[in-house]
């Protein structure tokens, strides 16, 4: 197995990175033998989120890496609804904070490698949350800061905030890439990550099973996609 840096940073990780958000009903065994069976394949990146497999992925992805933790590259997010509080869901301080610390426990862990914003939140303000990740990078909770499904003009403001405010920059994005989403990826995110140094690893290689070869004309999406869960396709750091 091959392994690069990711972006500018100093950290190295295997080229494919295991995702572990699954469609339908969560196969816990299923899910421990496929990340078990990428750790052996030399395989140190995995990712996840606080709401994958309705809140589950990470327990089961904690469970799978016992032993193993210190040799990994292990990610997370926040941002996405939680519950029905107006609290549940977003980028603000309490929101973050919260869940870091619920993500920390489910994950058995006492740090997450690259805590990832998980989309825009309009209703916060950036220096707010990118307080709150610097606060949480100098509490040891946090390695490095990510950015999942911004836009070009999003990153960049991100990026002139942290230095202007002289915080932790994020170190990476993760967005999707194939090849019924190249619009936003080839023409502005591309450049911008090879100006910048920043990572970039893509989801949905093949949009989330249309570029499978599964699909026939005139056949329903869902059938396509139905049956026991899986892991979510892998992800390419550059």
């Amino acid at each position: 197995m091959e392994y690069r840096r990711l972006g500018k940073a100093g950290v190295k990780v295997s080229p494919l990175c295991l995702g572990t958000g699954v469609r339908g009903e969560l196969d816990e065994a299923r899910l421990t033998r496929t990340i078990e069976r990428a750790i052996d394949l030399g395989c140190n990146f995995l990712d996840c989120a606080n709401n994958y497999g309705r809140g589950r992925s990470e327990q089961v992805l904690g469970k799978a890496i016992r032993g193993k933790r210190d040799d990994l590259v292990i990610t997370s997010k926040v941002w996405t609804p939680t519950g029905p509080g107006p609290n549940d869901r977003g980028l603000s301080r309490y929101h973050i904070m919260r869940e870091v610390e619920r993500s920390l426990e489910k994950l058995g862990t006492d740090r997450i490698d690259i805590y990832y914003l998980h989309n825009v939140d309009p209703e916060t303000e950036l220096e707010e949350t990118l307080r709150t990740m610097e606060d949480l990078v100098r509490q040891g909770k946090v390695r490095y800061v990510g950015a999942s499904n911004y836009g070009a003009s999003q990153v960049v403001e991100l990026l002139w905030t942290a230095d202007r405010l002289g915080l932790e920059p994020i170190a990476c994005l993760q967005n999707q890439y194939n090849l019924l989403h190249r619009w936003q990826m080839e023409p502005e995110l591309l450049p911008l990550c090879r100006r910048y140094g920043l990572g970039l690893i893509t989801y949905s290689p093949l949009a989330i099973g249309l570029l499978s070869g599964r699909f026939r004309r005139g056949e329903a999406p869902r059938r396509a996609l139905s049956g026991p869960a899986r892991a979510a396709g892998p992800a390419h750091p550059r």
